[in-house]
C-alpha cells in the first residue's frame, strides 16, 4: 500500500518525538511491503514565525491533500506569557480540527505491566485499567462567542452545542462501546448547565438503539474523582469539549506518564494523530522527551487511517517489549537508567525489525 502522509512537527519537543514515530512508521513499511510518502508542513509558534499564522493555507491544503497527519505539539512561552498576543499557536490547533472537521477525539488509556508501579494511584486501582474518552472537539466553548466587555474588565465565553454535534458524536460513542466492553458513560453537568441538559437529553432518546450497550451517565465532578479512585469502573466516556479537555490529561496519571498516551481525532477529512502531551519548550533538544505516546499515535494511524491492524500490533508489541526491557526516557526510569529519546525510538524501530 501507498501512504500519504503530511508531518506537522510543530513546535517544542514536537519535531523530537515526531521524528522517533517517523523511524518506526518507516520500520513497519519495510516489514510489511508499504511505500510512504511524507509531506512536511509548518503548524504552531513556527508557523507564525514563517507565516503569521498558526494553521497556514499551505498547511492545511497540505493535510487535505493526504492520507492522514502525524502530529507533534505547538506552543511557546514567548505566547504563554503574552496575554495580548493576537494569534496563538494553539489557535492553530484549534482551525486544524476546525478545517478538517475533526470532531471526535479518540484518547485510549491503557496500564502497562511494567510500569504500573510508576503511576501515583496504588498498583490495585490502575492494574488492569482499560477504557477510552472520546472527546467532542469542534464545538463547546472553545468555539463559541468570546470577548471582553467594560473597559476589558469583564470576560465572556459561550458554552453552545447543537442537536447534530451531539448526536454524531454520541454516534461514535455507542460504536466503539459494542466494539469494547459495551459500556458508556456520558459525563456531563446537567444539574447546573443548560447545553450539558441537551447533551443528556439526546443520550438518553439514542440509547435504546443500542440496546447491548450499558449506558450510565455522570456528571464532570464526579468522573473526575472516579478517575483516580476507580478508574477500572470506565469502558467508553463520551463528553464535550472542554470537559474532555480537562478529563484526558487527568487521566493520564492512570498509566504514570503521559508520555505514553496517544490520540486520534477523525471527523469529516484527513485523521490527526497526535501524543497527548504538549510541547515542553524547556526539554526541547535535550533528548529527555518520551516518544512512547507519538509512537502510539503513529500504530493508531495505521488502524484508524489504513485499516492495517497488524501494522499497528506490531507498533504496539515493539513498544511493550521496549518498556519490558527497561527502554525508557527519564520520567520512567525511576533513578535507573535512562534512554535518551532517539535511544528509545531507534530500540523500537530495530525491534520491528526483529519481529
Amino acid at each position: 500500500m501507498k501512504l500519504n502522509i503530511a508531518k506537522l512537527p510543530g513546535d517544542g519537543i514536537g519535531p523530537e518525538v515526531v521524528e522517533e514515530a517517523v523511524k518506526v512508521v518507516e520500520a513497519v513499511c519495510r516489514r510489511f511491503g508499504h511505500e510512504v510518502s511524507w509531506h512536511f508542513a509548518f503548524a504552531g509558534a513556527c508557523a507564525i514565525d514563517r507565516f503569521g499564522d498558526a494553521f497556514p493555507e499551505e498547511t492545511y491544503r497540505t493535510c487535505l491533500d493526504a492520507d492522514a497527519v502525524l502530529f507533534g505539539a505547538v506552543g511557546d512561552p514567548r505566547y504563554d506569557n503574552d496575554p495580548t498576543a493576537k494569534v496563538r499557536p494553539e489557535q492553530g490547533l484549534l482551525a486544524m480540527r476546525k478545517k478538517l472537521g475533526l470532531y471526535a477525539n479518540l484518547r485510549p488509556v491503557e496500564t502497562f505491566k511494567p510500569l504500573v508501579h510508576k503511576s501515583p494511584l496504588k498498583e490495585n486501582l490502575v492494574d488492569g485499567a482499560d477504557f477510552l474518552v472520546i472527546r467532542e472537539l469542534t464545538g463547546g466553548m472553545y468555539f463559541g462567542e468570546k470577548g471582553r466587555r467594560d473597559n476589558g474588565d469583564t470576560a465572556f465565553d459561550t458554552n453552545i452545542y447543537h442537536r447534530y454535534e451531539i448526536e454524531r458524536i454520541l454516534k461514535q460513542a455507542f460504536s466503539y462501546a459494542k466494539q469494547r466492553r459495551g459500556h458508556l458513560t456520558v459525563v456531563d453537568k446537567a444539574n447546573v448547565l443548560e447545553s450539558s441538559r441537551l447533551w443528556r437529553q439526546i443520550a438518553q432518546e439514542m440509547a435504546p438503539g443500542y440496546p447491548e450497550v450499558t449506558t450510565d451517565y455522570m456528571f464532570v465532578d464526579n468522573a473526575a474523582m472516579k478517575l483516580i479512585t476507580g478508574p477500572k469502573f470506565f469502558d467508553v466516556i463520551v463528553t464535550e469539549n472542554t470537559f474532555g479537555d480537562i478529563l484526558t490529561d487527568e487521566a493520564s496519571v492512570v498509566s504514570g506518564s503521559m508520555g505514553l498516551l496517544a490520540s486520534a481525532s477523525v471527523g469529516e477529512k484527513t485523521g490527526v494523530y497526535e501524543p497527548i502531551h504538549g510541547s515542553w519548550p524547556q526539554a526541547a533538544g535535550k533528548g529527555i522527551a518520551n516518544p512512547v505516546a507519538a509512537i502510539l499515535s503513529a500504530a493508531m494511524m495505521f488502524e484508524y487511517a489504513f485499516g492495517l491492524m497488524a501494522e499497528g500490533k506490531a507498533i504496539r508489541q515493539a513498544v511493550a517489549d521496549s518498556l519490558a526491557a527497561g527502554i525508557v526516557t527519564d520520567d520512567l526510569a525511576g533513578g535507573g537508567k535512562a534512554y535518551t529519546t532517539s535511544q528509545v525510538g531507534d530500540w523500537i524501530a530495530d525491534r520491528i525489525n526483529e519481529q
